[in-house]
């Protein structure tokens, strides 16, 4: 695996300076694939925290009012560099997280995309004049960088989601605060050295690693903080967005999923089960968009089912790093466990193991990819997120009984579906109240799409021309006397 040595970055950096917390504490960073320390970071708290707003505070002013090409400029060469550094970072994200290399490869390219569609999208975040309705006056709005933004990322894709944050904010003219996930740091710091190498002015990127708890607080309680971009658990999500009211501030919220997947009798049953596969078993199941519940109608179901089966059984478990490794561990010790304890009670609820259903035989976090036939409503993995390499599958006869399941959930992330019939495909568009629905496609995802989920799973919108909107501030300005 390439080296990735010269990338690891073990202190943080807070206004233009790699600093060590000020207790001197430090946490490891370890490889869920094996155990082995990789790094250590910082474990800081709210001091640190506090000296990071007040430079992202005290930078803000120049870096907004800086001239438009050079931010441009900045982001375009934060590009470059994110693509030329494509595999020592990518070698670090799956040594970190566990996911195999190739898709590594993909998430860091995609942050690379991700940074230059906002590059791009800096240059249109134009106003506009409105006809006024009485004479002698001029309506116009113009938009402004809302001020400091504090990113808290998640450890499952610590690059990609960092740059749908970092992206917006830079690019809008505002200064930041980044918190990663203390799973994975080393992918979040490293974007604090690749902000210096691309001569960002200090102050504006602060990369922190430590207490959840501590940096969170000072984050949500801090006045200077303008705005806070979260992606996490829906839990997690909720006490944020109580902490932040005391000061109102603008909140983005990526939370939790329960993506259904629905194949129908007129599906394309090779398609649906390639499409279930990669929906499924994409980053060890640990993904927010991941299907959760497989809704299968009753006249393709025994050959889904079988078909499906046969190619999880398949899938090559093994260290991310290794070749030809398609799912790599958990995380942590937790979510193995979780996932143990979701299968069994399945087991006692009626479903039937097809395949898998067990830690896998290379021990540690790794487990088996498994399927779970006859899946009811009144199994845990029904409502709650799986967030791993487990795939119920439930049976259903009609269209309406479908999506009713579909939607029967507090959640509204993403949802897939298979058939061949264009009317149902548009009516599945109506009436799955999910904010990214893929109809006989499953990698939906691009900076093009404006990404967000309804109901519970979120607030807001990462990518697409929405994705910058909710770092500027509309003013209304009328001119009269003319």
């Amino acid at each position: 695996m390439t080296d990735f040595s010269h990338l690891i970055r073990s202190q943080n950096l807070i206004d233009g300076a790699w600093v060590d917390a000020d207790n001197g504490q430090t946490l490891d960073v370890t490889n869920p694939a094996d155990g082995s320390v990789i790094a250590t970071v910082p474990n800081a708290g709210s001091a640190e925290t506090r000296r990071a707003i007040d430079a992202a505070g005290a930078a803000f002013a120049d870096y907004a009012a800086g001239p438009l090409g050079e931010r441009v400029a900045r982001m375009r060469k934060l590009h470059d560099a994110i693509m030329d550094n494509l595999e020592p970072m990518a070698a670090m994200l799956t040594a970190e997280q566990g996911k195999p290399l190739a898709e590594a490869r993909a998430e860091v390219g995609s942050s690379a995309a991700y940074v230059l569609w906002f590059a791009e999208e800096a240059r249109r975040t134009d106003g506009a004049i409105i006809p006024a309705p009485l004479p002698g006056r001029k309506l116009l709005t113009t938009r402004h960088p809302v001020g400091v933004v504090a990113a808290i990322t998640p450890w499952n894709f610590p690059s990609s989601m960092l740059a749908r944050k970092l992206g917006p904010a830079l690019a809008a003219g505002c200064t930041t605060i980044v918190k990663p996930a203390t799973a994975t740091p080393l992918s979040g710091l490293v974007w604090g050295h690749l902000a210096e190498e691309c001569d960002f002015p200090k102050g504006a990127v602060n990369v922190l690693t430590g207490s959840a708890r501590h940096i969170g607080g000072e984050i949500t309680s801090n006045p200077k903080v303008a705005k806070i971009t979260f992606t996490g658990s829906t839990e997690i999500g909720k006490q944020l967005l109580a902490q932040a009211a005391g000061t109102v501030k603008r909140m983005s919220m990526e939370l939790g999923g329960n993506a259904p997947f629905i194949v129908f009798d007129d599906a394309d049953l090779e398609s649906a089960v390639a499409g279930a596969i990669i929906a499924k078993f994409r980053n060890a199941g640990q993904t927010c968009i991941c299907t959760n519940r497989l809704y299968v109608q009753s006249g393709i179901y025994d050959a889904f089912t079988e078909a499906f089966s046969k190619a999880v059984a398949n899938l090559r478990v093994a260290p991310g790093q290794e070749d030809g490794a398609e799912q790599g561990p958990m995380i942590d010790a937790h979510a193995l466990s979780k996932i143990g304890a979701l299968v069994d009670d399945a087991r006692a609820k009626g479903g039937e193991v097809v395949t898998g259903g067990a830690p896998h035989d290379r021990g540690g976090l790794f487990y088996q990819p498994t399927v779970i036939a006859n899946a009811n409503k009144d199994m845990r993995l029904t409502t709650e997120e799986i967030f791993g390499p487990v795939a119920p599958i439930f049976r259903f006869d009609d269209e309406d009984e479908a999506i009713a399941a579909a939607n029967n959930t507090e959640y509204g992330l993403a949802s897939y579906a298979y058939t061949s019939d264009l009317g149902r495909a548009f009516r599945l568009q109506d009436r799955l109240q999910y904010g990214l629905i893929g109809i006989n496609e499953v990698l939906i995802v691009s900076p093009e799409i404006p990404f967000g989920g309804l109901k519970e799973s979120g607030l807001g919108k990462e990518g697409s021309w929405q994705g910058i909107d909710d770092y500027l501030d509309t003013k209304f300005t009328c001119i009269g006397g003319l």
